[in-house]
């Protein structure tokens, strides 16, 4: 009798286990694809404020039927497009991946290096800046990198218009990465990645380029329907294409045909975007068997536009507009080839924008500019008054460099000169803090939030001696024509706070308002496709979208 019981617990168990594995390898079945979208420059108030231009698909897809996590912040400085990238893809920041800014000063070679520069490769059929790019210098591995690892038939396809949004999402192993070509209208990529660019492509760049969807920019919707439609002509917006106001209509059509400077400025360019990774889906055969892919796309042309514009302009409302129809586009062929339960797209921006400091000032709201030629020359004065030497090398995103050999040889107290420096930009108004590198070598934790911040995108290797942040609403220039248009790169919210969500793999809806940050999406990553925690992973899973089912 004991024994029959004994089986039949045994029994029950096998069911139990079977049951179990079986739901598992059905969970890991049912995302034939991941699908990564990252807008370049999206604040997270845009999802409500351009909400009703918005169709039944795109955003309002992720907002109405996916998990919407509404309280997600970068946790560090600077908020710039390089970083952002790499953290999300990453699940670290940048004191771990080492990408601390676009660029920065390369004390080996004595010159400021782009982060995805690497010139022992060449761009293929191209020679245009950017071309020689390869994603040498992240300096740990992204979650397509895990999965690459992990499951070697896995495909990895990275697409983007700029060259760092699509190297460093689809990290050290991927498949394919490929970004806009200004010399010739059309996608590249690099001998890092390929020898060639595959069959599918070059036939795409021949009938899908710059040239052919280049077309004139006016509003997609009557002039009443938007919330900016008195505030189109204004002296805060820059000029672009020769005009002599920033106004609608944008007549594209009449450039030359060879130039390609103002067509990523446009909103075709994220259709031509759109349709590459169509097509990309389709030549690579990407969800096509049993182990899922990745597929990740960053839309560059918001943020190339909204540097212009800024973030209360009617062009950036007809632009996301049209980038609506752009996310629905996807989404519907999405299901039509997947279903909507047989994959997960997640969406989220790589930082988000200061509103115009101009604006700010007019409206008497806190802001302005630092005119940082004027404010590095009188620093170098007053070190030349207190050493005898200037022995600054460098600033570069509020990153101060100084000459360490030259400090060396005359004997003099580098700790010293880091402190005198300190001293004097904390009396510069527009400065909200200032810290020595050394501060962030003694001390790796501080209750100070913006020291905190600023620590975890701090490399010591590639980072400034002295590094500070400006007060909320300033931003530097460097000449006064820098004054029109707007930019990013703070530690505060309007640079920091982004959407996140996700759509697809039998999500309910769900919205999230518990503080979440930008590394955490790696992290679900990493359960939703069962890998280990790749590299220097830092972030937490989002535990409302794995148990949600």
């Amino acid at each position: 009798m004991e024994n029959q019981v004994k089986d039949k617990f045994s029994f029950f168990l096998l069911v139990v286990l079977l049951f179990f594995f079986k739901g598992t390898l059905i969970a890991q079945k049912s995302n034939k694809i991941i699908v990564g979208i990252v807008i370049d420059q999206m604040c997270y108030d845009y999802l409500y404020r351009y909400q009703p231009h918005f169709k039944k698909t795109g955003f309002n897809t992720f907002m109405k039927k996916g998990v919407n996590c509404r309280n997600v912040n970068y946790n560090y400085v600077p908020t710039f497009t390089g970083p952002g990238h790499a953290s999300i893809y990453t699940g670290t920041s940048p004191n771990n991946h080492g990408i601390i800014g676009n660029a920065w000063y390369d004390r080996p070679s004595g010159k400021v290096i782009n982060c995805v520069e690497d010139i022992s490769v060449n761009g293929i059929g191209t020679s245009s800046a950017g071309s020689q790019s390869s994603p040498k210098n992240l300096l740990t591995y992204t979650i397509t990198d895990q999965l690459k690892l992990s499951y070697p038939t896995a495909k990895v396809i990275s697409i983007s218009i700029k060259n760092r949004s699509a190297i460093l999402p689809g990290g050290h192993l991927s498949d394919g990465s490929y970004w806009f070509d200004s010399e010739n209208g059309t996608f590249t990529t690099s001998t890092y990645f390929k020898n060639k660019l595959p069959d599918w492509l070059v036939e795409f760049n021949a009938t899908k380029n710059a040239k052919t969807y280049l077309k004139d920019w006016d509003l997609l919707y009557p002039l009443a329907n938007y919330t900016a439609g008195n505030k189109d002509d204004n002296d805060y917006e820059g000029l672009i294409n020769g005009k002599t106001s920033p106004t609608f209509p944008y007549n594209f059509s009449t450039l030359p045909s060879s130039d390609f400077s103002n067509f990523t400025i446009s909103p075709f360019a994220n259709c031509l975007l759109t349709d590459l990774a169509l097509t990309a889906i389709e030549n690579e055969k990407l969800g096509d068997d049993s182990q899922t892919d990745m597929l990740c796309i960053s839309y560059s042309t918001p943020d190339i536009a909204g540097h212009v514009f800024g973030p209360y302009s009617l062009e950036m409302e007809d632009m996301y507009a049209r980038l609506d129809l752009e996310i629905g586009k996807l989404i519907q062929e999405l299901n039509k080839r997947f279903g909507k339960d047989n994959y997960t797209v997640f969406l989220t921006a790589d930082h988000a924008v200061v509103p115009i400091p101009q604006m700010l000032v007019d409206l008497k709201l806190p802001g302005g500019y630092v005119n940082m030629e004027t404010k590095k020359q009188a620093l170098k004065n007053s070190i030349n008054t207190k050493f005898g030497k200037v022995l600054t090398l460098k600033e570069i995103n509020q990153n101060i460099y100084l000459n360490r050999k030259e400090i060396d040889s005359l004997k003099l107290d580098f700790d010293a000169i880091c402190e005198f420096i300190t001293q004097e930009i904390r009396e510069w108004p527009e400065v909200k803090a200032v810290y020595t590198a050394q501060a962030f070598l003694d001390n790796q934790g501080d209750q100070d939030k913006w020291k905190e911040m600023v620590r975890l995108g701090f490399d010591s290797k590639r980072s400034g001696d002295v590094l500070f942040i400006l007060q909320p609403g300033f931003l530097p220039i460097h000449e006064e024509s820098e004054r029109k248009g707007t930019s990013h790169g703070s530690a505060f919210n309007y640079d920091t706070h982004v959407p996140l969500m996700w759509y697809g793999g039998g999500l309910r809806p769900t919205d999230v308002f518990r503080p979440l940050e930008i590394v955490d999406i790696s992290a679900t990553l990493t359960h939703m496709l069962f890998l280990q925690r790749s590299g220097a992973m830092t972030g937490e899973p989002i535990i409302e979208v794995l148990d949600n089912k």
